[in-house]
C-alpha cells in the first residue's frame, strides 16, 4: 500500500475497474445526456468501458462536458498568458478560487488545447463525500485534501498532501492546481493564506524549507467570472460573518454549489497566467527573513500578480459605483449593462436588507479595488 492511497487519484491500471463502478449510476447518465445530448447511452457507455487511462477519460469525457457547460452557461471564455508555459513542463498553479469543479476543469480544458501537462488537483475531502463523487474525483485527477482536522491529524495531513504536490511536480513531471486559501473566496477579496504555503514546504528536507519554492515552478492564475453562478449562495455565511456569528453549513450546500456553479449564468469568463515567479522567489530566496516572514512576502507577490491579472467586467464595476454611490467607473459599462445587473440583485436579493445588498455588491466590487491597490503597488514599486 501507498503512503498517498488514501489521498491520490486513480492509477491508471485501476481506471477500467473505477469506471465499471460507477458507468451505470444516474448521475452519471445524467452527465452523459448533458455532454452528449444526441449520442446512444449504449455507444457512450461502451466508449467508457474501453476506457484505460485517466488522460484518455478527461479527454474523451470530461473535456467534452466542460465545452458543453461553457456553451450552455456562458457567453464564452478568454484567455492570457499560456504563451509563456512550456510543452512537458509541470506547473504549481496557485489561483484565486470561485467554483468547487469549474476553476479548475476550466483550466485544464485551456492546458489540454494549448498542448500543456494537465494537473492534478486539490479538492476538500468534505465535496466528495459521496461515493459516486468520490470516484468520479479520483478518475478527473484529483487528490484529496482532509478537512476538519486539528492538532496532529492536521499537521499529518498537511504533510501527506505537501509530500504528494512534490512527488507530482518534482517527481513525476506532473502539473498540480492549488487553491491560493482553503475554500473559495465568499466575499471577492482574493488573499493568498500563508498556511497554504507552509504546507506546500513541509516536504523540503533541510535547514531551508523555502528553498523548495526555488525547485519548482510556481504560477499565479486569475479567474473570473462576469457573473458568479454561486453568487447568492454565498449570501448566508457572507452575513453571518459581517454579525460576527459561526456559519454552520447545511447537509447539501456543498452540493448546491457545485452544480449551481455548473449549470448556473456566467456570461464572460477569463483565465489569465500570471507568468512563473522564478525571479521573485529567488529574491526572497536571498534575504535574512525567516521562513514566515519569507510566505508573508510570497503571499503578497502572488496576490499582487492575482490581482492585476483578474479580468474585470462590467458586472465589477457597476457594483463599485452602486456600493460606493457614484460613477466612477461609468465609462466601462452600458446602460443595459447597469440595467441587466440592477436586475440580477433584485431577483437574488432581498433589497431592504441593506447588509445583504452590501454584502453582494462587495462580493463583485472588492477586485476592482483589489486590482487598483496591485497598480498602486507597482507604480511605487
Amino acid at each position: 500500500m501507498s503512503n498517498f492511497d488514501s489521498i491520490r487519484p486513480f492509477y491508471d491500471a485501476e481506471a477500467n475497474a473505477a469506471i465499471r463502478e460507477i458507468v451505470d449510476d444516474p448521475m452519471l447518465e445524467a452527465m452523459m445526456n448533458f455532454t452528449f445530448p444526441s449520442d446512444s447511452k449504449e455507444h457512450w457507455k461502451d466508449l467508457m468501458l474501453h476506457t484505460h487511462s485517466l488522460r484518455d477519460f478527461q479527454i474523451n469525457f470530461i473535456y467534452p462536458g466542460v465545452k458543453k457547460v461553457l456553451e450552455k452557461s456562458s457567453d464564452g471564455l478568454s484567455i492570457g498568458g499560456f504563451e509563456q508555459l512550456e510543452p512537458n513542463t509541470a506547473y504549481l498553479f496557485i489561483s484565486n478560487h470561485r467554483d468547487i469543479i469549474l476553476d479548475t476543469s476550466l483550466l485544464n480544458a485551456c492546458l489540454y488545447e494549448n498542448g500543456l501537462v494537465l494537473t492534478t488537483s486539490a479538492i476538500g475531502d468534505n465535496l466528495i463525500k459521496k461515493k459516486f463523487l468520490h470516484t468520479l474525483s479520483r478518475l478527473n485527477r484529483n487528490f484529496a485534501i482532509k478537512r476538519g482536522l486539528q492538532g496532529r491529524a492536521l499537521l499529518e495531513s498537511s504533510q501527506l498532501a505537501s509530500a504528494y504536490i512534490k512527488k507530482s511536480l518534482v517527481h513525476e513531471n506532473r502539473s498540480v492546481w492549488t487553491a491560493q486559501r482553503e475554500g473559495r473566496t465568499k466575499d471577492g477579496n482574493d488573499a493568498t493564506h500563508r498556511g497554504v504555503l507552509k504546507m506546500l514546504t513541509l516536504a523540503e528536507d533541510g535547514n531551508d524549507p523555502f528553498a523548495y519554492f526555488e525547485k519548482i515552478k510556481v504560477v499565479p492564475i486569475s479567474i473570473s467570472y462576469e457573473y458568479d453562478p454561486t453568487d447568492i449562495l454565498k449570501m448566508p455565511e457572507l452575513l453571518a460573518k459581517s454579525r460576527d456569528e459561526k456559519y454552520i453549513k447545511s447537509e447539501n450546500e456543498d452540493f448546491l454549489n457545485l452544480l449551481r456553479g455548473i449549470m448556473g449564468t456566467k456570461k464572460r469568463i477569463h483565465i489569465q497566467v500570471n507568468g512563473i515567479l522564478d525571479q521573485e522567489i529567488a529574491e526572497i530566496s536571498k534575504t535574512d527573513l525567516n521562513l514566515g516572514e519569507k510566505l508573508s512576502q510570497l503571499a503578497a507577490v502572488i496576490d499582487q500578480k492575482i490581482w492585476s491579472g483578474y479580468k474585470l467586467w462590467p458586472s465589477n464595476y457597476i457594483a463599485h459605483d452602486l456600493l460606493y454611490g457614484d460613477e466612477e467607473y461609468l465609462s466601462f459599462y452600458t446602460p443595459e449593462e447597469k440595467n441587466a445587473f440592477e436586475k440580477r440583485l433584485v431577483e437574488k436579493v432581498d433589497t431592504k436588507n441593506t447588509l445583504m445588498v452590501k454584502n453582494f455588491l462587495a462580493m463583485y466590487a472588492n477586485p476592482v479595488n483589489n486590482q487598483r491597490k496591485s497598480l498602486e503597488s507597482n507604480s511605487v514599486n
